[in-house]
C-alpha cells in the first residue's frame, strides 16, 4: 500500500490550502493509499540552521539532525511514496512555515559531490498546491509562474521524482464577511462567485492529483 502525505504550510488549519490538501488525500485514499495530513502550524520547529551536520562524512544516515517537532515527521516523509506540499502565496512566495519545512526536507538530501548527487534512499513523487489572491491572468505579470515552476524542479533532482503535479488555486476567497475588513481592492460578489465555481473546480483537480500520485 502506498503512503501519501500532505503537508499544510498555511497558518490556517482549515483554510483554502488545507481544504485542497484534504481533497487531494481523499483522491489518494480512493486509489487505495494510506494517507496522512501534517499541519505545520501545530509544530514547533525552525528552518535550516546551516550547521552542515548533514554534510559531514561521519553522518551515517540521511536527514536533518535537528531535534524538534519536525524531526520524527521528516523520518516518516522520507519513507513516503508521494508528498503533496501546500502553501498560500504571500508577497510572491510561499509562507514562512512552508519555507522552513522545505529547507529541512530538501537540503539534507543534497550531497556536495561533483556532480551534485542525492542521499535519498527511495524515489518520492510530489504534488504542489499553491493558493493565492492573484487572478490567474496576472500570474505572469507578477512573476509567479516563473518562480513557482522553478521550485517544482527540485524534487526531481533530489528524490528522482518521475511524477510532479502542480495546482494553482487563484483569486481565492479570503473572508467570510468582506464588509468587516478594509478590502475595497476586491469585489466581494466576484470573490463569492469564484468560491462557488473556480474553487469547486480546484477541489476536483486536487482530488485527481491525489489519485494520480497513489496509482
Amino acid at each position: 500500500m502506498k503512503k501519501i502525505y500532505a503537508v499544510n504550510g498555511s497558518p490556517r488549519k482549515n483554510g483554502n490550502t488545507a481544504q485542497l490538501l484534504q481533497k487531494a488525500l481523499e483522491g489518494a485514499a480512493s486509489a487505495g493509499a494510506e494517507v496522512k495530513l501534517i499541519q505545520l502550524a501545530d509544530l514547533n520547529f525552525s528552518g535550516c540552521r546551516s550547521c552542515f551536520a548533514c554534510k559531514k562524512l561521519a553522518n551515517p544516515s540521511p536527514g536533518c539532525v535537528l531535534k524538534d517537532d519536525l524531526a520524527e515527521i521528516l523520518k516518516e516523509l522520507l519513507q513516503a511514496d508521494g508528498i503533496i506540499m501546500g502553501s498560500p502565496i504571500y508577497f510572491g512566495a510561499e509562507s514562512g512555515l512552508y519555507r522552513n519545512f522545505l529547507e529541512r526536507l530538501f537540503f539534507p538530501m543534497l550531497r556536495y559531490t561533483n556532480p551534485p548527487s542525492s542521499r535519498a534512499e527511495k524515489r518520492i513523487d510530489f504534488g504542489f498546491i499553491y493558493t493565492m489572491n492573484v487572478p490567474e491572468n496576472l500570474m505572469d505579470e507578477y512573476g509567479y509562474n516563473a518562480y513557482l515552476q522553478s521550485q517544482s524542479q527540485t524534487p526531481g533532482l533530489i528524490f528522482n521524482s518521475r511524477n510532479i503535479y502542480t495546482l494553482y488555486a487563484c483569486d481565492t476567497h479570503q473572508f467570510d464577511d468582506y464588509s468587516k475588513y478594509e478590502c475595497t481592492l476586491f469585489d466581494a460578489g466576484h470573490k463569492a462567485e469564484m468560491r462557488k465555481t473556480q474553487f469547486v473546480s480546484d477541489l476536483a483537480k486536487a482530488f485527481e492529483m491525489g489519485r494520480k500520485l497513489a496509482e
